[in-house]
């Protein structure tokens, strides 16, 4: 059995909407506190999970405008 991080669980479910079109392509996610909220766990793990997925280039951020789908 695998051991998954929270923020892994919730980069691999991002990537899942951004798959299937529930985030289209320079769509904008969700702001830190409305993705904490949403997946019951602190700012700073959604910033892990949102780091991951920028270092795999799917999304961008760009500073006081968020984070977007490339």
């Amino acid at each position: 059995m695998e051991i998954q991080y929270e923020w892994q669980r919730i980069a691999a479910d991002l990537e899942r909407r951004i798959a299937a079109g529930e985030i289209p392509k320079g769509g904008r996610l969700e702001n830190e506190r409305e993705l904490a909220d949403h997946y019951g766990v602190s700012a700073g793990t959604v910033r892990r999970a949102v780091g991951d997925l920028r270092e795999r280039g799917l999304v961008a951020t760009l500073p006081a405008k968020g984070t977007y789908v490339l």
